[in-house]
């Protein structure tokens, strides 16, 4: 499994009502074992995620199902992450 890194960035049609549902798909993913770490941005501009899968289409896969994606609410990247140091 790799890591890849999603960047959840509010769009201006961004609405708070996505906020549980993006928590509660977080939460599955966790549950499943592929979520590694998230976080919000204190600016308000979004937040991003770190997710484990077997390459980038699968990535792109999970990541494109989040209610922030979904909705509009935010547009997503998504990048393969190579750590540079020791883990």
């Amino acid at each position: 499994m790799k890591k890849y890194l999603v960047m959840a960035m509010r769009t201006p049609r961004f609405d708070p009502a996505v906020i549980e549902p993006h928590k509660q798909f977080l939460k599955q993913l966790s549950e499943r074992g592929q979520l590694v770490e998230s976080a919000r941005f204190t600016d308000g501009t979004g937040g991003a995620y770190f997710l484990t899968a077997e390459n980038l289409d699968a990535a792109r896969e999970l990541a494109f199902a989040d209610p922030v994606h979904t909705t509009g609410s935010s547009e997503l990247t998504i990048y393969e992450w190579e750590p540079t140091t020791p883990q």
